[in-house]
C-alpha cells in the first residue's frame, strides 16, 4: 500500500558542521576573553585598588582635670552637652581660696611697710658722715633694705599665686566639643591633676584608615577620599592628610635576657600587613553626625583640582 505525500511538511535545513564551528570558537573565545578581563578587574580591584572597608572616624579627647583641689560645690553641663571654648564646666568651693587671697593681700602691705622703713633708714645713714656712723652700720642698713625688698617681692608674689589658685576654682572648657561619659557630681572632691570631666574636640575630627601594604603604592598624599559612614548615606569628602611609618612589630620585643623573641610560627596563608592612613575631612553633609569610633569604607581616588 503507497502512503500518501504531504507537500505541506518540509525538512528544515541544517547547516553543516563547518558553518558552525567558527561561531562556537568565537563564543568560546570572546566568553574566556569577559571572564579574564572580569577576574583581572576583581584582583585590580581587591589587592590593589586603593580602598578599605577598615576606617574609623577618630577624635582629640580633652581630659579635664582640677588645679587646685576642693569640693566640687556647682556643676554647669550635663552628658553629650555641646560647649564652646571658654565655658563654665564646673566650680570649686572657693571659700578657703578668697580667704588665701586676702591673708596675701595683708601681707603685701605689712611687708611693703617694711621695705619704705628700710630704705628710708638706709637712704638717712648714707647722708650722714664717717663721723656720725660707722662704714659697717651703713653697710648693715643697706642690707636691711634689701632684704626688705625680696620680702616684699615675695609677698607679691604669694598674693599673685593667690590669685591665680582663686580663679582656678572655676573650670571653664579649653576647647568647642561635647561632653561625654559624665560621672561627676556636686559634692565630689577634686584632686590636682585627677581626671573629672572628658571632652571631644569638635574641630579634631579626621578618619584612620587601615590599608593593606599592597595597596600603598597607589596611595598618595593629597588623594581625594571617599568616605561612607556605616548607617549614613550621604558621603564624606576628604583628603589624604599622611601615611603612618611605623606599626608595632611582635618579634621586636626582647625576652627577660634582652634578646630578640622572633617566633618560630609561620603559616602558608601570609595575610599582608595594614598601616595607618590619615585622612582629613574636607566637608561632611548637614545631616551627618560624627562620632568618635564610627565604623566607615574609604575609597581614594586621584587628588581633585580646587
Amino acid at each position: 500500500m503507497r502512503l500518501p505525500t504531504l507537500p505541506h511538511l518540509r525538512v528544515p535545513y541544517l547547516p553543516e558542521l563547518g558553518d558552525v564551528a567558527p561561531r562556537r570558537y568565537l563564543l568560546t573565545g570572546a566568553a574566556v576573553l569577559l571572564a579574564f578581563l572580569l577576574a583581572w578587574a576583581l584582583w585590580w580591584h581587591y589587592l590593589r585598588s586603593p580602598w578599605t572597608r577598615d576606617g574609623r572616624v577618630r577624635a582629640e579627647v580633652v581630659n579635664i582635670a582640677a588645679e587646685i583641689s576642693g569640693k566640687v560645690v556647682d556643676l554647669d553641663v550635663v552628658d553629650n552637652q555641646t560647649v564652646k571654648k571658654g565655658d563654665i564646666l564646673f566650680e570649686i568651693d572657693p571659700v578657703d581660696y578668697r580667704l588665701a587671697l586676702t591673708q596675701a593681700e595683708s601681707s603685701v602691705q605689712s611687708r611693703q611697710y617694711d621695705q619704705q622703713v628700710a630704705e628710708e633708714d638706709s637712704e638717712r645713714r648714707q647722708k650722714l658722715g664717717a663721723q656720725a656712723v660707722s662704714a659697717e652700720e651703713r653697710n648693715t642698713s643697706l642690707s636691711t633694705a634689701h632684704v626688705a625688698e625680696a620680702a616684699y617681692q615675695a609677698a607679691l608674689a604669694a598674693r599673685d599665686q593667690a590669685r591665680v589658685n582663686l580663679d582656678r576654682t572655676i573650670i571653664r572648657s579649653p576647647v568647642n566639643g561635647y561632653v561625654t561619659n559624665l560621672i561627676l557630681r556636686v559634692g565630689d572632691y577634686a584632686t590636682p591633676g585627677q581626671t573629672k570631666m572628658t571632652l571631644v574636640d569638635s574641630d579634631s575630627f579626621w578618619v584612620a584608615g587601615y590599608f593593606e601594604e599592597t595597596k600603598l603604592p597607589n596611595i598618595h598624599v593629597g588623594d581625594y577620599a571617599h568616605v561612607r559612614l556605616m548607617g549614613w548615606g550621604p558621603e564624606i569628602a576628604g583628603h589624604v592628610e599622611s601615611i603612618s611609618r611605623a606599626i608595632a612589630d611582635d618579634n621586636s620585643d626582647p625576652n627577660y635576657e634582652g634578646l630578640a623573641d622572633v617566633s618560630p610560627i609561620f603559616t602558608w596563608v601570609r595575610l599582608a600587613q595594614r598601616l595607618p592612613v590619615r585622612i582629613k575631612i574636607d566637608r561632611v553633609p548637614d545631616n551627618v553626625t560624627l562620632a568618635a569610633g564610627q565604623t566607615c569604607t574609604i575609597v581614594l581616588g586621584p587628588a581633585r583640582k580646587p
